[in-house]
């Protein structure tokens, strides 16, 4: 299983970026998908996921309103719609997934079995 990660870059507060994975190297019909990020000096954050049927979505508390996770057709890519970045937002944004798990442990990295290598954000204020 192989995920790529793109669309990072500098972008201006206020502005928006759309990140995109993609996966291959087996179905993901079934398959969970969700977006961390790390900030340097912190710990990995959970910023979205998405269930395999693409009808539910959830959100961490520091990006609602704002992000809008959403996949694409076929179900192998999976885009993050980031709008009104701040300079809060800047991280390396990592995507992972998941053979479909708990609505409950999405949010939980430990629940995701295969990383992207990451796509490096930075919003200026």
């Amino acid at each position: 299983v192989q995920l790529q990660a793109s669309g990072g870059g500098l972008v201006q507060a206020g502005g928006s970026l759309r990140l995109s994975c993609e996966a291959s190297g087996r179905t993901f019909r079934d398959w969970d998908m969700g977006w961390f990020r790390q900030a340097p000096g912190k710990e990995r954050e959970f910023v979205a996921a998405i269930r395999w049927s693409g009808g539910t979505t959830v959100y961490g508390d520091s990006v609602k309103g704002r992000f809008i996770i959403s996949r694409g057709n076929p179900k192998t890519t999976v885009y993050l719609q980031m709008n009104s970045l701040k300079p809060d937002d800047t991280a390396v944004y990592y995507c992972a997934t998941t053979a479909r798990t708990a609505l409950s442990t999405l949010a939980l990295s430990s629940s995701y079995d295969y990383w992207g290598q990451g796509t490096l954000v930075t919003v200026s204020s």
